[in-house]
């Protein structure tokens, strides 16, 4: 058997590892007003998946939302305004390109390391270490 049908064997009884979905999903925000304030529901679900701090995200969406926010004790975010959904799902979209997803590789399996007093984003997958934007 040459290498050819080697390859063509294994290939062929080897499981199909890519089943059309991504292993990194952003979970969409779930958003609701109360009065003249809009309610994150689900935001400590999102800070979880994206294994960030939650006060990063959280100045981060209400700079992009140029608005004032509070974390309340039952984990969600309480944006003064009125903010549809889609326009929070645009901000969460930005914080991920710009705090999650590795510039090289595009890989979400990225933290926060400080080097030489920078912090830094540091790409677990392949290792690439990156600036962080001016928040």
């Amino acid at each position: 058997m040459d290498y050819d049908e080697q390859l063509e064997r294994a290939l062929s009884e080897a499981p199909d590892v890519n089943d059309g979905g991504d292993r990194f999903t952003v979970p969409d925000p779930v958003v609701r007003h109360e009065g003249n304030v809009t309610v994150y529901e689900n935001f400590a679900e999102t800070h979880d998946r994206l294994a960030r701090d939650a006060s990063h995200l959280q100045k981060f969406l209400q700079s992009e939302l140029g608005t004032s926010a509070q974390l309340d004790d039952t984990g969600r975010v309480r944006f003064t305004g009125d903010f549809k959904q889609r326009r929070v799902a645009a901000a969460l979209d930005e914080y991920v390109e710009s705090f999650v997803l590795c510039s090289e590789c595009g890989s979400p399996d990225t933290k926060f390391v400080t080097q030489q007093g920078a912090t830094v984003m540091k790409c677990e997958a392949c290792g690439a270490l990156s600036a962080l934007p001016d928040e």
